[in-house]
């Protein structure tokens, strides 16, 4: 087992959804259903998760203000239009409040409980706080902070999360140079953080496809360390 010198984090901010939470199964549950329905079975798994990389993050930038449910909503009329069919005001709210349904992977439950005794966690995360609340139920534990775009009133890859957070943690008495930025997005996580100078680690989940529900970044970007999956993440931090 790879062990890691760690000794001087005593933080760690993490991504949810795609680290802790499997949202493309999430939202598939959602999409291929509705897909099917419109006459869209032609359209892949990964067709309709790469529509919906490319539309989630304009929406975003456009309403940066917006709950994110609001968002889904108007990411289901925009991907309807992007194929050329309709999305009903019922189809656009399964969408927004699908996530609290969204499931976590098999590992974060336990993974998330070891690291806890041993840092402060704190999540930073592109939701709001009622959606994010159904999930925390599925990852198990109590963090010491929460940061979601609601209340910064950006969304990643922006630098709210990230300010907020640090932030949070030095009220807490943890310094930046005792964070560790823990995240499978490279486009919504590591750019940013990196951009800011923080250490982290790439949770790389193995996927289907090559098209995920993530975009890919459009510069670079080199993590300090790498794990196929937040148990072997786990395993190595905490020694």
């Amino acid at each position: 087992m790879t062990t890691l010198n760690l000794s001087h984090i005593r933080a760690l901010t993490f991504d949810c959804y795609g680290t802790l939470i499997d949202w493309e199964t999430g939202l598939l549950s959602v999409l291929r259903p509705w897909a099917d329905r419109e006459g869209l079975a032609d359209i892949s798994d990964d067709g309709l998760l790469a529509a919906f990389s490319l539309t989630e993050p304009r929406v975003q930038a456009e309403w940066p203000t917006a709950r994110y449910p609001t968002i889904l909503r108007e990411v289901m009329r925009q991907l309807a239009n992007h194929f050329e069919v309709t999305a009903s005001d019922a189809d656009c709210e399964t969408l927004a409040e699908s996530v609290g349904d969204w499931p976590a992977f098999a590992d974060t439950p336990d993974a998330m409980a070891r690291l806890k005794a041993r840092f402060k966690l704190v999540i930073v995360s592109n939701v709001d706080r009622a959606s994010f609340a159904r999930t925390q139920e599925r990852i198990g534990i109590e963090f010491d902070a929460i940061v979601t775009a609601e209340e910064v009133g950006s969304y990643k890859p922006a630098f709210g999360h990230f300010h907020r957070a640090l932030d949070l943690l030095g009220a807490l008495g943890v310094d930046k140079s005792q964070v560790l930025h823990v995240a499978e997005s490279l486009y919504h996580d590591h750019v940013p953080a990196k951009a800011l100078e923080l250490r982290t680690a790439w949770i790389k989940r193995t996927r289907k496809g090559s098209s995920r529900a993530t975009r890919t970044p459009e510069s670079p970007v080199v993590p300090d360390m790498t794990f196929p999956t937040l148990d072997a993440f786990a395993n190595a931090a905490i020694v």
